[in-house]
């Protein structure tokens, strides 16, 4: 016979006890019809929309950046440290140990270039923008002409179109733009602020436009980007004028034409530019560092997640068969497979341990009913019991047993739980995170169920999980075989 024995307080005198899930009664809508006219009208309204918001990108409030100072990057080197001697002594417990070896000498050498690069001198500033908006023949003249009067090092980079890693190491950022922002530049811009870069905005080749049209636009630029950016940081330039044709009367009375290379007009960007760099130095180096430490944090998270999975699958699958033991043994109807208050909870203290987050009994408990709520709702219970017992059916002599289906599903659904949970703790920031304060988003839950339980719908994943489960249930469904068998 199969036994599980485990010293957990939950389990002692809760195996067996079920939560009452329930669904949710569903709201009957309806609609009213529209008519002929009325349904013309909408259209033409919802068009009239549409184009409005293409022309015009969606304005939000003023936004207001983390404000970095000396203290604040100070604290986020400090609190990367610490999380790198968290991988350090998490790894050593773990079979990873030999993998993070050199990933773990590397960051402790990134977070010590960290602390120099606070006192550095030299500048760097990105270009970026879509195709064609001028980004290298600008860089070219930047290079060639100076920076007005600010004169010290001072390098520039060229950002592809739709990469952020080598953004993260500059100073100030030029945003191009050939003419109107459009909606996704808006937001693009709108990230880059959110992130502490200071960006301007820069619409080149204005010279495209008549004299009289080069104010509106510039103008009109300066109003779309209000709450974003200062007026004075959205300038008009033109890096590589198109040539004009010039014609010259000559005294025989014959015109001669030719076209005129034009000078290349960016002094409002150099202007600007310079001022920024001179009288916001400081603060420019303070806030990439920072951006600096956050991104290295991100990469040690990385390390400290995979080091913290291969803990917790282990964990996992031993609730996962103690919840197919426990169903087996004392099967319940489908519908409530998930609701083994006592397993579910310990499964969270213990996958919290893990992941830096203590739980009281009573907040374990109600994360486990909310997760067991949740898959009930979103139909993975029902849908479990029937895809499994369509499987087990291959297997004549085991299927018969009662409380196979039960047991099964029980050890899936906890499964699906535990892995949920673990991406779920892993997707915290880990300011959040390592806190201690735990605050369930049950929105984030059910996106994080809805990606764990869609990964491991696959056929062949199911098939040897089955496999795996009537295996471990096979002493328990010989013994109840041998029990409801006739005396010979």
């Amino acid at each position: 016979m199969m036994t599980a024995k485990i010293q957990r307080p939950i389990l002692v005198g809760g195996i067996g006890l079920s939560f009452l899930l329930w669904l949710v009664n569903s709201m009957a809508h309806s609609a009213a019809e529209f008519g002929e006219t009325a349904l013309v009208g909408t259209i033409a309204l919802g068009a009239g929309l549409w184009w409005i918001q293409r022309q015009f990108p969606k304005t939000t409030p003023a936004l207001t950046p983390k404000i970095i100072d000396r203290q604040t990057v100070d604290h986020a080197i400090a609190y990367t440290g610490s999380t790198i001697e968290k991988l350090t002594a998490e790894a050593q417990q773990s079979r990873l140990a030999e993998n993070f070896t050199a990933n773990i000498g590397q960051f402790q050498q990134q977070l010590t270039q960290l602390t120099s690069q606070l006192e550095r001198q030299t500048l760097s500033v990105g270009v970026m923008g879509g195709k064609s908006v001028g980004k290298t023949q600008l860089m070219q003249g930047l290079s060639a002409n100076g920076i007005g009067q600010y004169s010290k090092p001072l390098t520039f980079v060229e950002i592809p179109e739709g990469q952020q890693k080598p953004l993260t190491d500059c100073d100030a950022v030029l945003f191009l733009t050939g003419g109107d922002v459009t909606d996704p530049q808006y937001q693009t811009i709108s990230q880059l602020l959110l992130q502490s870069h200071r960006v301007i905005l820069v619409w080149n080749k204005q010279d495209q436009h008549s004299q009289e049209e080069q104010p509106v636009i510039l103008q009109r630029l300066r109003e779309t980007m209000a709450g974003l950016l200062e007026g004075e940081d959205v300038v008009a330039i033109a890096a590589s004028p198109s040539p004009v044709k010039v014609r010259q009367h000559q005294a025989d009375g014959s015109v001669k034409e030719w076209m005129e290379t034009q000078q290349p007009n960016i002094l409002p960007l150099t202007e600007r530019l310079s001022q920024i760099l001179k009288q916001e130095q400081q603060s420019l180096v303070w806030a990439t560092t920072y951006r600096q430490a956050k991104a290295l944090q991100a990469q040690v998270k990385t390390g400290l997640n995979q080091v913290r999975r291969e803990r917790a699958l282990p964990i996992i699958e031993q609730y996962q068969w103690i919840a197919a033991a426990t169903a087996f043994a004392n099967p319940v109807p489908a519908l409530d497979v998930l609701a083994t208050a006592a397993i579910n909870a310990q499964l969270v203290i213990d996958l919290g341990g893990i992941y830096q987050q203590k739980f009281s009994v009573e907040q374990a408990q109600e994360v486990a009913k909310t997760i067991g709520t949740q898959m009930l709702k979103l139909g993975f219970v029902e849908l479990t019991s029937q895809t499994l017992t369509s499987l087990l059916k291959s297997h004549t002599v085991t299927f018969v047993a009662g409380g196979v289906v039960q047991g099964v599903s029980a050890a899936y659904l906890t499964r699906i739980a535990g892995l949920s949970l673990v991406e779920y703790f892993q997707s915290l920031e880990i300011d959040e995170k390592e806190s201690g304060q735990f605050s369930l988003n049950i929105n984030a839950l059910n996106q994080t169920l809805k990606t764990v339980f869609q990964q491991n719908q696959q056929l062949s994943l199911l098939q040897s999980f089955v496999k795996q489960a009537v295996n471990r249930l096979s002493p328990q469904i010989q013994q109840k075989q041998a029990s409801q068998s006739p005396a010979s």
